[in-house]
C-alpha cells in the first residue's frame, strides 16, 4: 500500500509515524501547589552525552501544558511492557489528575518531581531549553539523576497499538477467512454499542469530520481508489468511536481495526484484481450519520447492523475475492 505525499495531511503523517515503534514512558512533575503532575508520552528521546541530555514533546492543547512551560524539573519513568494499563490511566483524558495517581505508587525525586515504582528505568530532570515547534512544545531536559531498576522488555507503541498486542493482532489478521468472520461479527457488536453511545455523547465536530469523510469515500469509486476507498473506509469506523468519547470501548475497537488494516493490506498485496466495492453500503454510512445527528440510538445501530449483514454476506459469497470496503 505504497503512497507519496508531498503535502501530507494530518491523518496520513500520523499514519506513517506510526511505522516507527517508539517507547512508552509517564512524564512526571509537580504543580504550584507541589500536587503531583503525570501524563502519558511516545516522543522520548536521548540528545546528547555530555552533558547528558534527553527530550520529549507535549501538544499545545494539552491541559497540562502551561504547567510543563512554568516547572524547572520534570522526571521520564520508562515503562515496561506490563504496565499498557498505566500507560491507559496517565493517557485518560476523562480522569482528573488525583484520579490517574490514586493507588499509584511513587516516591519523591530530584526537584520534587515524582518517581513512579516499578518503571524498568527513570531520568530526573532539570529543564535545560523549551522550544516551540509548531503545534507542540519540545522540552530538553539536563539528566540530574537516573535509575534503571529492571532488565525487563519495554513498553513498545507502533501502528496505533501496543507492540505486543500488535504482533497478536498480526497474526490473527493472517489466519484467513474464519477469522474475517469472526472480525466482522466482533466488529458489529463493538461498534452497535458505539454508535449508541455516539448518540449521546457525540459533538457537531464529530459530524462534520464524519460527513467529510464520508464525501471523499463516496468520491473514490474507481479502480484506481482501492487504496483511497480502503483507508477512508477504515476511518469511517475510527470517527465513529472517536465520537462515542468512551475510552474503553475505544481500546477495543482500535484493537480491531488493527486487525482489519492488516486484513486489507494482506489482500491488497495478494490481489490483482480491480477494486471490488459493494455499492450497498454507501447508503448505511449515510443512514448511520443522520440517525447520529437525530440523537436516535435505536436507528444507528439498525443501521449499523445491516451495515455488517451486508459485509457478511459478502464476504460468505466470495471468500476469494478481495473486498476493499471497511
Amino acid at each position: 500500500m505504497t503512497q507519496t505525499q508531498q503535502d501530507p495531511s494530518a491523518k496520513s503523517f500520523r499514519h506513517a509515524l506510526g511505522c516507527f515503534p517508539t517507547g512508552v514512558a509517564v512524564i512526571t512533575t509537580s504543580d504550584a501547589e507541589n500536587q503531583p503532575i503525570g501524563l502519558t508520552c511516545n516522543s522520548f528521546s536521548s540528545v546528547s552525552l555530555e552533558p547528558p541530555l534527553v527530550l520529549w514533546s507535549l501538544r499545545n492543547n494539552s491541559k497540562s501544558i502551561d504547567i510543563f512551560r512554568q516547572t524547572e524539573q520534570f522526571t521520564i519513568n520508562v515503562l515496561s511492557h506490563r504496565q499498557d494499563g498505566l500507560s491507559g490511566r496517565f493517557a485518560s483524558s476523562s480522569k482528573t489528575m488525583a484520579a490517574k495517581f490514586d493507588g499509584v505508587p511513587y516516591a519523591t525525586g530530584w526537584g520534587g518531581s515524582p518517581v513512579l515504582e516499578d518503571c524498568i528505568a527513570n531520568f530526573q530532570c532539570s529543564v535545560f531549553a523549551r522550544h516551540e515547534a509548531g503545534d507542540h512544545v519540545v522540552f530538553i531536559g539536563q539528566v540530574e539523576a537516573f535509575e534503571q531498576s529492571s532488565d525487563e522488555d519495554a513498553l513498545v507503541f507502533y501502528k496505533g497499538a501496543y507492540m505486543m498486542l500488535a504482533q497478536s493482532l498480526r497474526a490473527l489478521a493472517l489466519k484467513g477467512n474464519d477469522s474475517e468472520a469472526e472480525l466482522v461479527q466482533a466488529r458489529a457488536a463493538v461498534h452497535a454499542s458505539l454508535v449508541r453511545l455516539a448518540c449521546e455523547a457525540a459533538q457537531p465536530s464529530d459530524f462534520e469530520a464524519i460527513e467529510q469523510n464520508l464525501r471523499a469515500l463516496d468520491g473514490y469509486a474507481a479502480d484506481g481508489d482501492m487504496v483511497r476507498r480502503a483507508d477512508a473506509a477504515i476511518m469511517f469506523f475510527k470517527q465513529l468511536t472517536t465520537a462515542a468519547h468512551n475510552e474503553m470501548l475505544a481500546v477495543v475497537a482500535q484493537s480491531l481495526t488493527t486487525i482489519l488494516e492488516y486484513t486489507v493490506s494482506e489482500h491488497l498485496a495478494r490481489s490483482q484484481a480491480p477494486t471490488i466495492y459493494l455499492p450497498a453500503l454507501t447508503p448505511l454510512r449515510w443512514q448511520v450519520l443522520s440517525c447520529l445527528r437525530a440523537r436516535d440510538a435505536d436507528g444507528a445501530a439498525a443501521a449499523m447492523s445491516e451495515y455488517f449483514a451486508l459485509v457478511a454476506s459478502s464476504r460468505g459469497a466470495a471468500k476469494q475475492r478481495s473486498t476493499t470496503d471497511a
